[in-house]
């Protein structure tokens, strides 16, 4: 029975559960190529080619078109109830955003040099997309609706969406600025501030997210989603997108720097 719940689960937030859009992850993949070491940029030359990271950042949603890759589907996500820790809470056995993005860093940490370049690829388009994904609130869900899909909502009046919609896209989309344009509008911080973002572990990263979890889940109750919630919460995207972006430049640092 637990098995098949979390299937149904699974499936339900695959659906509709895409983290950050495509402006989001293309901005995180934008400031963590400004953030490479010189030896890091000329090995992901070798490995991805002309595939920046920004482009290499969306793969993992075009692919949930394809069957053969139906396996990563849970990867997007891991529920933490609230009041628990990741050790504490129930596993998917068909794995969860933590269990992959700790595994991919330390395969390639341990034998990239042995690693084939088609492998290292996938593992460095994965990680360039669950990075991101990690740092939607909603990617780290309470197991109550689904990671903010059940949480139906209005957008500006007249959208009927769904919480998860909101901040994976909708509050990015309203302020009308390209990936490139959102990249270099949040990328400004200190270098002891980006030190202190890369010295975090994955778990940490998942720990941050839920910490928002009554801002995100702080709407009226009529539903109605427009300009306040945009200004409440838009500071928040921007520090989220931002701190991926470096930490995922830490980690390909880490690994090929």
């Amino acid at each position: 029975m637990k098995k098949l719940l979390i299937l149904i689960l699974s499936l339900s937030i695959s659906l509709s559960g895409f983290g950050w859009g495509q402006t989001g992850h293309r901005a995180i993949g934008k400031i963590a190529s400004k953030h490479l070491s010189k030896r890091t940029k000329r090995a992901l030359a070798q490995i991805m080619g002309h595939e920046s990271l920004a482009i290499a950042s969306t793969w993992m949603d075009e692919v949930r078109s394809d069957d053969q890759y139906d396996y990563m589907t849970d990867w997007h996500w891991v529920t933490i109830p609230d009041g628990m820790t990741y050790e504490q809470a129930e596993k998917n056995p068909n794995g969860d955003i933590i269990a992959t993005i700790e595994r991919l860093i330390d395969e390639l940490k341990a034998g990239h040099e042995t690693m084939s370049i088609e492998k290292q690829k996938e593992y460095i388009r994965i990680l360039t997309h669950l990075i991101g994904d990690i740092h939607q609130p909603l990617h780290v869900g309470t197991g109550l609706d689904r990671g903010g899909n059940d949480a139906r909502v209005t957008w500006f009046w007249n959208t009927p969406t769904n919480l998860h919609s909101v901040w994976d896209s909708r509050i990015i989309n309203e302020k009308e600025l390209s990936y490139t344009e959102l990249a270099e509008a949040i990328d400004h911080t200190s270098k002891e501030v980006l030190a202190t973002w890369q010295a975090a572990t994955v778990r940490d990263w998942a720990y941050e997210s839920m910490t928002y979890r009554k801002q995100v889940y702080d709407i009226p109750e009529d539903g109605q989603l427009n300009y306040k919630y945009v200004y409440d919460n838009w500071g928040t995207v921007q520090y989220r997108l931002h701190q991926a972006g470096i930490r995922l430049a830490g980690v390909l640092n880490a690994i090929y720097g």
